[in-house]
C-alpha cells in the first residue's frame, strides 16, 4: 500500500535507523546542535528518500541485497558530498551495486534524494521502455546523465516531495501513485547510462580493500573504543598508509575518525544509562576519556550541550518523530 511519512530528528543514531534500503552509521564532524529531517515515500514497486541535515558528518553505508539504489544531491547551492573519496558534483548520480558497503562524506549542511526498487523491477522497466533489460552494475557507478534528463528528475522528485507534505492522503491513493510511480520510474531510467558504457574511473578505488578491513575491524569493536595502533595492526597496513587512505576517503585522518567514534559511542552511552545509577564520569572514563573537565568542553562543542545535560534527559527525548 503507498505511504509517506516526514520525520523529524535531533539525535544521528536515530535519524539512522529510519533510513530505507541501507544500513547507515553516521559520525558528525562539523560542531553544532544536530538536526534532520527525512522523507519517505513508499509508491508500488519505487521507494523515494530525501534528506536534509544540518551538519558534516563521515557515512559508513551498506546498501541492501535486494535494492537498486540511485543516489544524488537534490540541491546543487550546499556544501559537497564525497563518495568514496570522489566528490559527487551538481548533476551526477551514485548507482550503487547490490550490497554495496562504503564512506559518503558530507562538509556541511546537506541535501540529498535516492530513488530504489528490486532489480527484476529494474529490468523489467528497462525491458518495457528501452527494449531490454537493466541489471544492476556489478560496481558502484558514479554518472552523469544529460543535463535535461537530470533536471526533469530533480523536478519530479522535487514535485512529488512536495505533494506528500501538502497532501500525504493524495499521494496514499493507489492510482495517484502509481501514476507518479510511472513518471519518476521513467525519468530515472533516462538518468541510466547504456549497459555497455564503461563507468568514469575515479580516485579511491585502490584504497577500497584497506577501508572494507577498516570498516570490520570497527564492526568487530562496536561496544568498545578503539586507537590507531590496534587498528593498524587489524587492518594490516601503516599508519602512514591508513592516514593516506583515510584523507582520501573520510577527509579526515583516522586519529580523528576514532576520537570522533568515542565522542558519538559516550554520547550514545550517557542517552540510554540510568541517570539515577550512571555518571558521566563512569561513562567517559569507559571510552578513554580520562580528564573530564576537557571531555565535557569538547563534547559541548560538539554536540551543542553538556554532557549531564544528555545524560539528564530521557532516551524517548532524544528525537522528535512523527509519522513513523
Amino acid at each position: 500500500m503507498p505511504s509517506s511519512a516526514t520525520v523529524s530528528f535531533y539525535d544521528p543514531d536515530q535519524y539512522s535507523t529510519i533510513v530505507r534500503a541501507a544500513d547507515v552509521e553516521n559520525v558528525i564532524t562539523t560542531k553544532g546542535k544536530y538536526a534532520a529531517k527525512l522523507q519517505r515515500i513508499d509508491f508500488h514497486q519505487l521507494w523515494m528518500q530525501r534528506s536534509e541535515q544540518n551538519l558534516g558528518q563521515i557515512s559508513r553505508v551498506k546498501t541492501q541485497q535486494d535494492r537498486v539504489i540511485v543516489y544524488f544531491q537534490t540541491d546543487f547551492d550546499q556544501a559537497s558530498i564525497f563518495h568514496r573519496g570522489s566528490e559527487l558534483a551538481p548533476g551526477e548520480l551514485v548507482i550503487n551495486s547490490l550490497g554495496a558497503e562504503h564512506y559518503r562524506r558530507a562538509t556541511g549542511a546537506f541535501r540529498a534524494g535516492s530513488l530504489s526498487l528490486k532489480p527484476d523491477a529494474l529490468a523489467h522497466a528497462g525491458k518495457a521502455l528501452l527494449g531490454y533489460e537493466i541489471q544492476p552494475p556489478r560496481l558502484t557507478r558514479l554518472v552523469r546523465p544529460p543535463a535535461p534528463a537530470i533536471a526533469r528528475l530533480l523536478s519530479l522528485h522535487r514535485a512529488a516531495s512536495a505533494l506528500a507534505e501538502a497532501a500525504p492522503g493524495t499521494i496514499s491513493h493507489p492510482e495517484v501513485a502509481r501514476a507518479i510511480e510511472d513518471v519518476l520510474l521513467r525519468a530515472m531510467i533516462a538518468c541510466l547510462p547504456d549497459q555497455d558504457t564503461s563507468a568514469r574511473r575515479r580516485p579511491g578505488h585502490d584504497g577500497g580493500a584497506v577501508m572494507l578491513r577498516f570498516r570490520d575491524a570497527l564492526e568487530a569493536n562496536t561496544g568498545r573504543p578503539m586507537y590507531l595502533a590496534e587498528i593498524c595492526a587489524a587492518v594490516g597496513v601503516s599508519e602512514r598508509v591508513l592516514h593516506m587512505r583515510c584523507i582520501e576517503h573520510l577527509g579526515i585522518g583516522p586519529h580523528r575518525y576514532l576520537w570522533l567514534r568515542r565522542m558519538h559511542q559516550s554520547r550514545r552511552a550517557l542517552a540510554r544509562a540510568n541517570r539515577h545509577d550512571d555518571t558521566v564520569t563512569a561513562i567517559a572514563n569507559d571510552h578513554g576519556f580520562s580528564e573530564l573537565g576537557r571531555f565535557a568542553a569538547e563534547y559541548r562543542k560538539l554536540f551543542g550541550e553538556l554532557p549531564s545535560t544528555t545524560l539528564s534527559r530521557s532516551p524517548y527525548e532524544m528525537g522528535a518523530a512523527s509519522g513513523v
